[in-house]
């Protein structure tokens, strides 16, 4: 198993390197690797925004996060608000560190470098809590999740142009070891 190191990174310098990775993870095609471009850059430049790489010794990104303080101005939490209120959670959106994309290569995925990202990332939050949304399934991720502390608050939600329902969550910070 090769080494891989956790650390932070100029994600907005390796965007592609970036989205690269999400496209195998996550199984995105060209157009929506574009789209999704402008809105990492957008998400990068908000105040608090912060990321962090996992990378071989030879530099070979495998996997990344980041994550900012949520803003209910934002379209993320426009969408998942009356979701959340449905269910009694709407006050998650008020002083949560928003994981906002988790991506491991499927090569190097169930080897721990998504926790150790998301671990990483959320332990420098000044924010008591941390959101995030994921597809709605006994996934790998919402695994995870779960083990991390993250409990489901709204489920299934709709994205507009997503084929897949997801499902809203949160944890108190730190998360769970």
């Amino acid at each position: 198993m090769e080494n891989v190191v956790v650390g932070t990174g100029d994600l907005a310098a390796h965007v592609d390197e970036a989205l690269a990775v999400q496209a195998l993870a996550f199984g995105l095609g060209p157009e929506e690797v574009a789209i999704r471009r402008q809105i990492v850059l957008r998400h990068l430049a908000c105040p608090g925004a912060r990321a962090l790489e996992a990378r071989t010794a030879d530099g070979r990104l495998v996997g990344f996060v980041y994550g900012l303080p949520n803003d209910r101005t934002h379209w993320w939490s426009s969408v998942v608000q009356p979701y959340l209120r449905r269910e009694g959670n709407d006050d998650w959106l008020d002083d949560s560190f928003v994981i906002t994309e988790l991506h491991v290569l499927p090569d190097f995925q169930s080897r721990g470098i998504g926790r150790r990202l998301i671990t990483a990332i959320t332990d420098t939050a000044a924010e008591p809590h941390s959101i995030l949304s994921a597809i709605d399934g006994d996934t790998p991720a919402r695994r995870l999740y779960r083990a991390l502390g993250y409990r489901d608050l709204a489920r299934p939600v709709h994205f507009p142009s997503a084929a897949r329902p997801y499902a809203v969550m949160g944890a108190p910070l730190p998360l769970q070891r």
